[in-house]
């Protein structure tokens, strides 16, 4: 029996930092996707070869750290319409053109943050300065948006640069949306707000890797866009995820001081529910949306004694365990199991 077959029940919560699951992303890469993963490998060395004057071992360390989530679900997608058959090579070059076009938005997500630590390493802007890291980033950008028009082979694929385009579009947005958050406005507008946000910031990259997949392995408008709305729960389930690890894991692990959101006064979901909770007369709750200085670490503690992080938790399992509904209308398959599996390892990973 498959995750998908078994979907638990929506109460059984698995707060975050409880005892982990295993890990579904490498049993992926390595039991079904070896193939792929060895192509996946060669060609992002040859699509960053034309920028090898340009690079240091800081941008490469980001190409090769990290669990390839995204290019993963691609790669998946696209077998949901292959089955067993080896994937064309226009679909191992879209998933170097999607992890390409992620690498852009974390660089350029880090010099916003001001974060100078990413994946237990020294980021791009600590190591260059914010401004060769923007520029940097934009490269990735730029070769991301040129591997996806290189897989053009057929009208259709015209589709592919226009998603990929309007994808950027929506991130930029979402970044800036997030900048712009008054914390002084009610929970209504917060909550609608945030989901707003994390649609564009985030699902919307996980939504391309899915549809994307579909569509370069020649399968139907409707898969593809069925495969979209998986993605985009699944993204949705990662950052509330993030946003929960925010509030527990430290700066060594993380790269950014524990409770930053609430230091930088940016309403993540956990945030939004616990300052609703703690009510208007809370220090919390007076320093977030009053514009005092607020003690992120201290906060952090606060925040995470509140139901509103359990809540928070719960939002983004229910998020998991929608995108399961999508995959329902495709045959079953070990691919379809390995989608579901990471569906759920989303919200079941540890901090």
């Amino acid at each position: 029996m498959t995750a998908l077959d078994e979907v638990p029940d929506r109460a059984a919560l698995r707060l975050p930092g409880s005892d982990a699951a295993p890990d579904p992303v490498q049993a992926a890469w390595n039991n079904l996707l070896p193939d792929a993963r060895r192509r996946y490998q060669e060609t992002l060395a040859a699509r960053l070869e034309p920028q090898r004057d340009y690079l240091t071992s800081t941008e490469y360390a980001i190409y090769h750290g990290g669990k390839k989530l995204r290019p993963l679900l691609l790669l998946l997608s696209a077998h949901l319409v292959l089955g067993s058959q080896s994937a064309p090579q226009k679909v191992v070059d879209g998933a170097v053109a999607l992890e390409m076009l992620h690498v852009a938005t974390l660089i350029h997500d880090d010099v916003v943050d001001d974060s100078l630590l990413r994946r237990g390493m020294a980021s791009v802007n600590a190591v260059r300065g914010a401004e060769t890291a923007i520029i940097v980033g934009d490269m990735q950008f730029v070769q991301a948006v040129r591997g996806f028009i290189d897989v053009i082979d057929r009208e259709r694929d015209m589709d592919l640069v226009k998603m990929v385009l309007d994808t950027a579009f929506r991130v930029c947005c979402g970044e800036l949306d997030e900048l712009q958050v008054n914390p002084s406005w009610d929970t209504d507008v917060l909550l609608a707000r945030y989901w707003e946000t994390i649609d564009r910031k985030t699902a919307v990259l996980f939504g391309l890797a899915c549809e994307a997949g579909v569509v370069l392995a020649g399968g139907r408008t409707a898969d593809a866009r069925r495969a979209g709305f998986f993605g985009r729960r699944i993204g949705r389930a990662f950052q509330v995820m993030d946003d929960l690890f925010g509030l527990v894991q430290d700066a060594e692990k993380s790269g950014k001081p524990r409770g930053m959101d609430l230091a930088r006064r940016r309403a993540s979901l956990p945030i939004i529910y616990a300052l609703d909770e703690l009510g208007p007369d809370h220090p919390v709750t007076r320093a977030f949306r009053g514009g005092e200085p607020v003690d992120g670490d201290r906060a952090a503690n606060e925040v995470r004694h509140t139901r509103g992080f359990a809540r928070a938790y719960a939002d983004a399992r229910a998020q998991a365990l929608d995108a399961l509904e999508y995959l329902r209308p495709f045959h079953p398959g070990p691919h379809r199991a390995a989608m579901a599996d990471l569906a759920l390892y989303v919200v079941d990973r540890a901090p």
